[in-house]
């Protein structure tokens, strides 16, 4: 079977974490640190909080900008959950920007409508989580603008786009948002079985996210309200959690990091073999946003007048193939739970119709020509059949 995305994993990979299982320290050590650091160098980013997975990022980035109970967080329903479910956990109200049909990314157009609407009612979000859907960069010079104007936050939810670029800065560098967030997912640019990242310019926030991530603890003398009676000596300070990474991961995501960029170009050559191939066919694909290199975590496709009858013949027929898609993604605000809140089929037509008409095809690092071949095969087969 050739499936949607999967893992890349090499001896130097293995040898890495197997240097960490021989060594004294598995959990909290000296890899989690220097990971952090790498991520900082590759993104430009000045501070980095490696953490248990991209939710917790999530999760972590929201609290760091002090979002609570009354606030308003906006997100694009194109997403996995976790986008949305982050601001939930904080006590937040939840709404929705509908998406661009082009670039599958939050709509500007619609989110400068809904803000204007939004300041005549007083009801402005407190931060907004852009999502770089499938690892190409939304507009993020125009959001920030708008962030300007309006008083809103901006969390950059990068589980996609590690390795991507955006006007020629990578992905991550946090220069038009206040956070961005990595996953190392398996299926993700690079992994670390699981995991995640917070990066961000701000001080404050990084600290406040560390924090966070270990139960709200410190061993910081100076943030303490007592004088430690010995070396052994913290104190909780804020009700935290244990969003902790190991060394474990951490050495499996150091040893990635140093092959993200091949991986990446293994990538783009991939989707750009798509494209040329299906360029006659009644499919669209992601367009990608000004001034943006995608990092191609998904390479996903429109069909052109289609419906759910008819992905779901053409999925079928791929898997009749050895072909495993996927669907990215069902629209969050059209899950049960987040119906309960309101929201009901229509409310975001853009994001609808794309979940209906579309499905993510097979590109990884380590997906091979022939593969390759055998898939615009089958996807041509099916539609000129």
């Amino acid at each position: 079977m050739i499936y949607y995305g999967k893992q890349s994993i090499d001896q130097d990979d293995i040898d890495e974490v197997v240097k960490v299982l021989r060594s004294d320290l598995i959990t909290q050590g000296p890899i989690s640190t220097k990971f952090e650091e790498a991520i900082s160098e590759y993104t430009g980013a000045k501070y980095s909080v490696a953490c248990s997975h991209g939710t917790a990022a999530l999760h972590l980035a929201c609290l760091a900008l002090g979002v609570g109970g009354g606030d308003i967080v906006w997100t694009t329903p194109n997403t996995f959950v976790a986008s949305a479910n982050c601001a939930l956990y904080c006590g937040a109200t939840v709404d929705f920007v509908d998406i661009d049909e082009h670039t599958l990314n939050i709509s500007i157009l619609a989110l400068k409508e809904k803000l204007g609407r939004a300041a005549q009612k007083n009801v402005l979000p407190k931060a907004v989580i852009v999502v770089h859907f499938g690892g190409n960069s939304c507009d993020l010079s125009e959001i920030k603008a708008l962030s300007e104007q309006f008083g809103f936050s901006i969390i950059e939810d990068a589980c996609h786009a590690l390795g991507g670029t955006y006007k020629n800065q990578k992905i991550g560098s946090c220069r038009f948002s206040d956070i961005a967030v990595f996953s190392f997912h398996p299926v993700k640019s690079i992994t670390a079985g699981e995991g995640g990242v917070l990066v961000t310019n701000q001080k404050p926030l990084a600290l406040k996210a560390k924090l966070l991530a270990n139960h709200g603890i410190t061993r910081d003398v100076s943030r303490m309200e007592s004088i430690p009676d010995g070396p052994w000596y913290y104190e909780q300070v804020e009700l935290g959690f244990n969003y902790r990474i190991t060394d474990i991961q951490s050495a499996l995501g150091l040893s990635q990091l140093k092959k993200l960029d091949d991986f990446i170009k293994k990538r783009q050559a991939i989707a750009q073999f798509y494209t040329d191939a299906f360029s006659s066919l009644p499919i669209t694909v992601q367009k990608l946003s000004v001034d943006a290199v995608s990092a191609y975590h998904l390479y996903t496709v429109t069909l052109q007048g289609g419906d759910n009858r008819l992905k779901n013949e053409m999925a079928d027929y791929l898997k009749d193939n050895e072909i495993i898609v996927n669907c990215h993604y069902i629209p969050v605000h059209l899950q049960p739970y987040y119906k309960k809140m309101g929201f009901r089929e229509g409310d975001f037509p853009v994001s609808e119709k794309y979940y209906d008409c579309s499905f993510s095809l097979p590109i990884y690092p380590s997906l091979t020509f022939n593969e390759q071949e055998k898939v615009i095969s089958a996807v041509s087969d099916f539609l000129t059949k």
